[in-house]
């Protein structure tokens, strides 16, 4: 053809060179999947024409049979995935395939060490599925027109892995994708029509479009006579998958295996989901759901606006996939399917914004997913266990984000706490109220930076003394998460880090006169360590809450926790000053000796020391640690004297 473009090269962008010397060289433990992700590719492409041709019909070009077909020949080892969906231009053609742009993918090369680089499992869960076409070839031809667009503008993509790949213009007569995989002579297994038919019915049985192969010809035909010409028949194309949408079944006709192998279709996982339900809602809207739980945490989890896993269709026809108003951030996670009877195919993201029918649609799925997580919690303790350990703190973005749901998710929420001490976030609130001394009326809390720092806490001293429980919080999102959940099941969150320490009729009144009596002999030693330490504090007084502790920092009860102030100083917030109340245990030994130090160069420094202490055993860091190790020093040689 005259008007053909000359053939160019290009250079894979450097992930992708990276990725292709993987494919080639490391992932052989599962070298099937190959046929899964292009096939899944292919179902993809027909799902969005057949979206597009909804307001522009003429893009079906005379052809609304969408399909899939397989060959393969095996005197030129090649194997052909063909469909007639969407199809691509050359613009297209580089953006999805000479580069990556997907964030995840650096965390995907990175994930593929030791033992994982020889496992494929990862490979279309990071969005790389046409790449896993080099596990079995040595050569990839991938020839393509958009739907609509003139034949000669088909574009034919081909590359052998090594660093770069060859685009040209050509003719081509029908819209969509051919990909021919010229195989490596160790990979001659896939030249066999029960093998692939058996990969397609194992992997992509439940791919709503007909996946089509020639059907096999064993009848013995005589060979022509001399003279006569062989009577060549056309090949008979027969489907090979079940070819309908898993999710319009019945329950009863739907088996454990199909399930989890339409979750790894639509979940680009290799390992088989932790639950799912399906249902069919009926009423004023109608709609079915088909929605997993992952068992692993997809690698885009903290990707907060980036597209997740729950697509939207209407009436079988695919409309679009990631749709916030389907499913709130903080499920982020679920993946599946939800296709409704109502809303109208040419629904748009922006007729989906405060749309009556998609926020029903939105609230019964949600529901719906509660209802498995507390029937996970009470019968599958186990399976919620790895959910909760998995998913987590994902779910406490519901707590800030979702008021209507907040009682029923705060029933789910698993925290660490001083009864095991333990990292183990296995305690909810219905266990902390169950164990609440009779005249409890609080539920005590800490926050921290770390376990270690959360467990350890001087704040928690008087708690343990009297067998008190604490939840330990020490994930970043906890801090907003108790902002908004001041109460569960009438009882009141209080951290114990914050205000003055009030066990209302679980102190001891012996204790708390004796602790009166002492501010009357320390007012004089609360005012000359307010005095030395300034501006640094915002009041000094004694406190019954430590038993092992000379000292600690305490905010008043409404201001930021010091662990909030880090965590926003950090990320580069301007946050103003708030100053602490630093308490002191009188009848520690160094608080004794503070109180009894004459000389006021020293007394200044130990109180600088008692205040720098405190303010690094709740995670703190010093303004000035090089003053701090030469007070110390000073101190510990003036005693070794």
């Amino acid at each position: 053809m005259s008007d053909v473009e000359h053939k160019e090269t290009h250079a894979f962008q450097t992930e992708v060179t990276q990725l292709l010397h993987l494919m080639i060289h490391s992932l052989y433990s599962n070298k099937e999947i190959f046929l899964r992700e292009l096939i899944s590719n292919a179902s993809d492409a027909a799902d969005k024409l057949r979206f597009q041709a909804v307001s522009k019909p003429e893009l079906y070009e005379n052809d609304a049979n969408l399909e899939v077909r397989i060959t393969f020949d095996k005197e030129a080892k090649t194997v052909t995935i063909t469909d007639n969906g969407i199809g691509m231009d050359k613009d297209e053609v580089i953006s999805n395939i000479g580069t990556i742009a997907r964030s995840g993918t650096r965390e995907f090369l990175k994930s593929l060490t030791g033992d994982q680089a020889k496992d494929a499992h990862l490979i279309g869960q990071f969005g790389v599925g046409f790449y896993s076409s080099f596990i079995v070839a040595k050569s990839v031809t991938l020839t393509t027109r958009k739907a609509g667009a003139p034949r000669e503008q088909g574009v034919r993509w081909q590359s052998t892995g090594d660093g770069q790949y060859t685009i040209e213009t050509v003719d081509k007569e029908k819209r969509g994708t051919e990909i021919i995989l010229h195989l490596g002579d160790e990979h001659d297994e896939f030249l066999d029509d029960w093998r692939l038919r058996s990969i397609i019915r194992k992997f992509s049985d439940h791919v709503p479009w007909p996946i089509l192969m020639i059907k096999p010809d064993y009848s013995k035909q005589e060979e022509p006579k001399e003279g006569e010409q062989k009577e060549e028949k056309p090949p008979e194309w027969e489907t090979v998958n079940k070819a309908s949408a898993l999710w319009t079944r019945s329950k009863s006709d739907v088996k454990d295996e199909e399930y989890n192998e339409f979750y790894k279709h639509i979940g680009h996982d290799y390992e088989e989901p932790l639950a799912h339900l399906h249902v069919r809602l009926e009423g004023k809207q109608e709609y079915t759901l088909l929605l997993y739980i992952p068992k692993r945490a997809p690698f885009d989890l903290w990707d907060r606006d980036g597209k997740h896993g729950v697509k939207l269709y209407v009436k079988r026809v695919f409309i679009m996939e990631g749709a916030k108003e389907l499913m709130p951030r903080y499920l982020r996670f679920i993946r599946g399917v939800i296709d409704s009877s109502d809303l109208p195919l040419n629904i748009s993201r922006e007729i989906l914004q405060n749309n009556p029918m998609v926020e029903a649609i939105r609230k019964g799925a949600v529901g719906k997913i509660f209802g498995l997580f507390e029937e996970m919690a009470e019968k599958e303790a186990d399976k919620f266990k790895q959910l909760w350990k998995t998913f987590g703190l994902v779910l406490k973005e519901g707590i800030i984000e979702d008021f209507s749901n907040k009682e029923r998710l705060a029933k789910l929420l698993r925290f660490s706490s001083t009864h095991t001490d333990t990292a183990e976030q296995e305690v909810s609130l219905g266990d902390y109220i169950g164990r609440m001394k009779p005249d409890q009326e609080k539920i005590y809390y800490v926050t921290a930076e770390s376990f270690p720092a959360a467990k350890n806490s001087p704040h928690l001293e008087i708690f343990r003394k009297k067998g008190i429980e604490v939840l330990l919080l020490c994930d970043r999102v906890d801090e907003w998460m108790v902002n908004h959940l001041t109460e569960f099941d009438g009882k009141q969150l209080q951290s114990v880090a914050k205000g003055g320490l009030d066990l209302g009729k679980l102190e001891d009144e012996a204790e708390k006169k004796e602790l009166e009596k002492k501010e009357g002999d320390f007012k004089d030693l609360l005012e000359r360590v307010k005095k030395g330490l300034g501006e640094t504090v915002k009041e000094v007084r004694l406190t019954h809450r430590l038993t092992d502790s000379p000292a600690c920092l305490v905010g008043d009860e409404h201001d930021m926790s010091a662990t909030m102030a880090r965590i926003l100083k950090e990320a580069g917030q301007a946050i103003p000053g708030t100053m602490r109340i630093l308490e002191l245990n009188p009848v520690h030994p160094l608080v004794t000796r503070l109180k009894n130090e004459a000389n006021e160069e020293r007394f200044n420094d130990l109180s600088r020391i008692l205040y720098d202490q405190a303010m690094l055993s709740e995670g703190g860091q010093l303004d000035d640690p090089p003053g701090f190790i030469k007070k110390l020093n000073k101190l510990l040689m003036e005693m070794a004297s």
